[in-house]
């Protein structure tokens, strides 16, 4: 079992930057490709970026790219966001996740483990 808490989410203006952090319990994030969703009102949950466990390989979406960075530091069993250049159009609750397989998916159903996600508002 692994649990992930996230945190550093909070209310910026928009072009502001804002970094979450995702904590997993102590040595259970071992080997897990860990990513970030994130979900709208009203909206599905949607991919955000992911990271394999020797950080060498990362995914984003499309719309993130050039503006997200995802990282990890195994030492920690933390995975972080780097989020710059925010928009109204990303405030969303961002949920970290621990796949179940070793390559990276954006699909959501193959992340086993989740986080309770944290709040991230943007306004203009």
């Amino acid at each position: 079992q692994v649990q992930l808490v996230e945190s550093g989410g909070g209310l910026v203006q928009a072009g502001d930057s804002l970094r979450l952090s995702c904590a997993a319990s102590s040595g259970s994030s071992s080997g897990y490709v860990m990513g970030w969703f994130r979900q709208a009102p009203g909206k599905e949950r949607e991919f955000v970026a992911a990271i394999t466990w020797t950080g060498l390989s990362t995914s984003y979406a499309d719309s993130m790219k050039g503006r997200f960075t995802i990282s990890r530091d195994n030492s920690k069993n933390t995975v972080y966001l780097q989020m710059s250049s925010l928009k109204p159009e990303d405030t969303a609750v961002y949920y970290c996740a621990a796949s179940a397989y070793a390559l990276i998916y954006d699909d959501v159903t193959t992340y086993k483990f989740w986080g309770q996600g944290t709040q991230v508002t943007v306004f203009s």
